[in-house]
């Protein structure tokens, strides 16, 4: 490489969840490491897709979105959290929604929109890992928390602490990948009230907020109006309806912020795959008991893993949301998490996800003094989640 080449991300390497799952597939393992459903489509949606493609619907959208879509999200969102305000204050489609092509699209425009040189932007550790190379290109600088294990709480009072005059922004993910935590209304309404005291803007990551459990509501920064006008939130399509590879997301944001969300969006996609808004519209207005089952669904399959486990060596931490698992292995074996899940896939045949990786490299010789913990994947068949447990509970 000529010596005038400047890597502008010198600490980034291959993602971890790459990095697990083309091991998985070199050794024949199970995976459940990387967060994708093993089950398929639902047969409407894939049908609607091809309907659409037969039909020669495959040029470009508007950049936005197509309208269809954009209203039935807005739909959605009035449905499933603004029944209880007024018509002005809900999520209006055409001015407050973008598509994109999937959520990691909407997370990197929503901070190339909010962060210039030298601002910061708070994060909560473990944290995914597509945040601080965003942060990082827009010329800003993250300010790292970490959650304490087992309930992976916000503290709110270091969160005040570390404000300054450069902070920008506060990165919040509920329910959160990887360790299945959630915020609840006592959270929301104390993040309004730092927002609103130190002049801030959120990014709230939502790609996982149909999959909430034991009965326990998902407070999304939409259900609150004034916070929401400081805010853009993503969400997932993949998720929502087992088709991750379509990469189909959208943002949703006041109609300032999302007019300057746009100019930087169109520039980066474009717009997204125009057979796949047409199902998805068609989806959302037809079926919208998919979105309702969804929590049920996947807490039959937590359970179930969680039963499979219940007579192994691992300790189980508590999934409230998202579709994984923590598992505390300190009982059976002094490796750091990384090299455990190296071990656990090369020579044990399962696939997990070591969390030091989603914590700043500095970090992680500490962390690997105080935790042992993996994080699974139960987004697969019952099958699969059975004979993977077998497999765990012979460690």
């Amino acid at each position: 490489m000529p010596s005038s080449f400047t890597r502008k991300l010198p600490n980034v390497d291959t993602s971890i969840f790459t990095e697990m799952s083309m091991m998985a597939n070199q050794h024949q393992a199970i995976n459940l490491s990387q967060g994708f459903p093993e089950f398929d489509t639902p047969a409407f949606l894939k049908d609607k897709i091809n309907q659409a493609i037969n039909e020669g619907k495959n040029q470009y959208s508007p950049s936005n979105g197509l309208p269809d879509l954009l209203t039935q999200i807005a739909e959605m969102v009035h449905r499933q959290y603004q029944s209880h305000l007024t018509d002005e204050k809900k999520l209006n489609g055409l001015n407050n929604i973008t598509i994109t092509s999937g959520a990691t699209e909407a997370l990197w425009v929503a901070i190339q929109t909010l962060i210039s040189p030298n601002d910061e932007v708070i994060i909560f550790d473990p944290a995914y890992d597509s945040y601080e190379p965003a942060i990082e290109l827009a010329g800003g600088t993250c300010r790292h928390i970490a959650l304490a294990a087992p309930s992976y709480a916000i503290n709110w009072l270091l969160v005040e602490q570390t404000i300054n005059t450069k902070t920008r922004a506060i990165i919040i993910n509920s329910p959160h990948n990887p360790t299945g935590s959630i915020l609840n209304a006592s959270d929301l309404r104390t993040l309004q009230a730092l927002v609103e005291k130190y002049d801030l803007y959120v990014i709230s990551d939502e790609v996982y907020e149909h999959m909430t459990f034991d009965g326990l509501r998902h407070e999304s920064v939409l259900r609150y109006p004034d916070l929401f006008k400081r805010a853009f939130v993503v969400s997932s399509f993949g998720k929502t309806f087992h088709c991750t590879g379509w990469k189909m997301g959208y943002c949703a944001a006041p109609a300032e912020l999302t007019a300057e969300f746009r100019k930087i969006h169109q520039y980066v996609t474009f717009c997204s795959f125009t057979p796949a808004q047409i199902a998805i519209a068609q989806m959302l207005k037809e079926q919208p008991s998919h979105i309702t089952a969804l929590a049920s669904f996947y807490q039959q399959k937590r359970d179930l893993l969680i039963k499979a486990l219940k007579d192994s060596r691992f300790t189980l931490l508590p999934s409230k949301g998202t579709y994984f698992l923590l598992l505390d292995y300190s009982a059976i074996s002094t490796l750091n998490d990384r090299d455990f899940c190296i071990w656990l896939t090369k020579e044990i045949g399962v696939a997990a996800i070591p969390l030091s990786p989603l914590y700043p490299a500095e970090h992680r010789e500490a962390y690997h003094q105080e935790h042992k913990v993996i994080r699974l994947c139960f987004a697969k068949n019952d099958e699969t989640l059975l004979k993977a447990a077998g497999i765990l509970c012979q460690l």
